[in-house]
């Protein structure tokens, strides 16, 4: 009988433990009642017709979402505005949603915790939309922003929007959804969230994702890169340095490891961690992408202070490197921007200023022969089939259309178009092109010889895309870029192509010093 009392007091604690546990996990807190009283901020406007629900945002001005008063906390957030292109929500089209920076003001602050351009905010950069599937942040086809970070205040919270584009913002939607709580924790932390950039990132030096003061949590980073060297830039190791630390406190492998890919990247959306712009070649200059990576799992505690920086570092071609150089870990300049995601008591530190929406553009590297001029001096097998096609994507007053509808697959169909080098540079060949439902398999030629024996042009969405010709010094004078059509895929629904431009691409490292002699 003495050993019944201690096993019925265990029973009792594992049955009292079973109780409040049994209903834990991602549903789990629904079986507990919620502190606060829930509410919601919106476009709807209750005095007019139920659908006028939008706002408009004028260029150079500010919309407040939200403007909360007590104590409490934001749990989503839901936005929706046109895409750029022309419309009939905006016949000359609308801002881009790297234009359009969103803020947020906790307690009153002067100074914003979370600031940045929608788009990298979502975890799209360079002011491209893509569609994102992770736990804190949705966006459903690159239209419907959702975000799920739990944001609380002890006082007030403030949301704007600020349109820095010489456009509209069009039709804009919002919803805003929190609870008011009174009992709210002194010391809970505030949300913060901050954009940086760096074009290029400087030599001798990590690049900056965070520099924060005070005790919190490191949360998530977004990171878009635009490569300005050729090859592989995803060698570079995140370096966290906690409270003070002189040498990294935590160090990685790897840009991709880093973002929870391995032996390169694909594209692909995760709960925790993502690569929603994959766009280009990896090898060319001019490839972007953006990787996003919630440290929702495995936070990344600090008490006085968090530094995150990560190399700009990865493969170089042979034309970049010094002689007798290991091409695979060496230090690149590549165009970095990120946004840093992480809670903290107090207010932030402010560590970075936000570039202007022009300053926010990628630098232009690119002597462009656009496909007006192009189409000047085109040739082909059938003259009937090439027209110039306007459209948003593309540059200038549109891409040359080719229209190549033979009955053989298109099979056996050329098109040549000549353009003209003003002056001998050592440069990257890019062709952007366009990929489509149907389009063809076409050989690429230069000046006669074949460049890409075999690229296959279908897509199951209309997208554009770049082609890497390889880099050299092109004589001053004529040059001719030409098309071979070597028939369409099954699925294809033609053999058609599209070409918006020549682009001679400025080559960052080679311009700073000149391509080695040996190699040529």
């Amino acid at each position: 009988m003495r050993h019944a009392i201690p096993i019925i007091i265990f029973g009792l604690i594992c049955l009292s433990i079973d109780a409040q546990t049994r209903y834990d996990g991602p549903l789990g807190h629904l079986t507990h009642l919620q502190p606060g009283r829930s509410g919601r901020i919106s476009s709807a406007d209750p005095l007019r017709s139920s659908n006028h629900d939008m706002r408009q945002i004028q260029p150079g001005t500010k919309l407040t979402l939200a403007d909360l008063k007590g104590a409490g906390m934001i749990r989503h957030i839901w936005l929706t505005f046109p895409a750029p292109e022309p419309s009939w929500l905006g016949k000359d089209g609308c801002a881009t949603h790297s234009e359009l920076v969103i803020r947020m003001f906790w307690d009153g602050a002067m100074e914003p915790a979370v600031e940045s351009p929608i788009g990298d905010f979502f975890a799209a950069g360079f002011g491209k939309r893509a569609t994102i599937n992770s736990m804190p942040i949705m966006v459903e086809g690159g239209d419907a922003y959702n975000c799920f970070w739990i944001m609380p205040f002890q006082k007030s919270a403030r949301i704007e929007i600020e349109n820095q584009s010489e456009k509209p913002s069009g039709s804009f939607y919002y919803q805003i959804d929190y609870a008011l709580d009174d009992n709210l924790p002194a010391k809970t932390p505030y949300f913060c969230a901050q954009y940086r950039q760096e074009f290029p990132v400087a030599s001798g030096k990590d690049y900056l994702i965070l520099d924060a003061e005070g005790e919190g949590h490191y949360v998530g980073t977004v990171l878009s890169g635009r490569a300005r060297s050729p090859k592989w830039f995803g060698e570079g190791d995140e370096k966290f340095y906690i409270d003070g630390d002189t040498k990294p406190t935590i160090q990685g492998t790897g840009t991709e490891d880093y973002a929870l890919n391995a032996w390169g990247m694909g594209t692909g959306c995760y709960p925790y961690f993502g690569v929603s712009i994959l766009d280009g070649e990896w090898e060319m200059v001019g490839w972007k992408t953006t990787v996003y990576r919630w440290h929702i799992q495995d936070p990344i505690s600090f008490r006085k202070s968090l530094r995150f920086e990560i190399e700009d570092t990865g493969w170089m071609s042979d034309d970049e490197l010094a002689e007798g150089v290991h091409p695979g870990h060496v230090e690149r300049n590549d165009d970095f921007a990120t946004v840093a995601f992480w809670y903290q008591t107090g207010q932030p530190k402010r560590f970075a200023t936000l570039p202007s929406a022009k300053e926010r553009v990628l630098p232009d590297i690119d002597i462009i022969i656009e496909g007006k001029s192009l189409l000047v001096a085109a040739n082909s097998s059938d003259n009937k089939t090439l027209s110039l096609q306007k459209g948003y994507e593309w540059t200038g007053e549109g891409q040359i259309f080719i229209n190549n509808h033979d009955d053989n697959d298109g099979k056996g169909f050329w098109c040549e178009f000549p353009f003209t080098v003003d002056q001998e540079e050592y440069r990257q060949l890019t062709l952007r092109m366009t990929k489509s439902f149907d389009y063809g398999i076409y050989r690429i030629l230069l000046d006669g010889k074949v460049v890409r024996d075999f690229y296959d042009f279908y897509d199951e969405e209309i997208r554009t895309t770049e082609l890497n010709l390889g880099s050299s010094v092109l004589p001053v004078g004529k040059h001719t870029v030409r098309f071979e059509c070597l028939g369409k895929r099954g699925e294809s629904r033609g053999a058609k192509l599209g070409f918006d431009s020549v682009r001679l691409r400025e080559r960052w490292a080679v311009k700073r010093r000149p391509p080695r002699d040996d190699l040529y």
